[in-house]
């Protein structure tokens, strides 16, 4: 999600690295919140774009 330009803080906590305790989780789950929602959210419409026929970038050394 890089590509979106999202903060990488962001994107950790979305996608719930582990962290070492109960209490780390417990405070992850809220973190970012309003960020992660809005990130989503952009997610979600590039999707959308690509499934309605976009162009689709391929990434540099990659074949598809």
């Amino acid at each position: 999600m890089a590509e979106l330009h999202q903060k990488p803080e962001v994107i950790e906590h979305q996608l719930a690295h582990s962290v070492p305790d109960a209490l780390g989780t417990a405070y992850n789950r809220t973190k970012f919140l309003k960020e992660r929602r809005l990130m989503m959210q952009v997610w979600a419409d590039c999707l959308d774009k690509m499934k309605q026929g976009a162009e689709i970038v391929p990434l540099k050394g990659h074949v598809a």
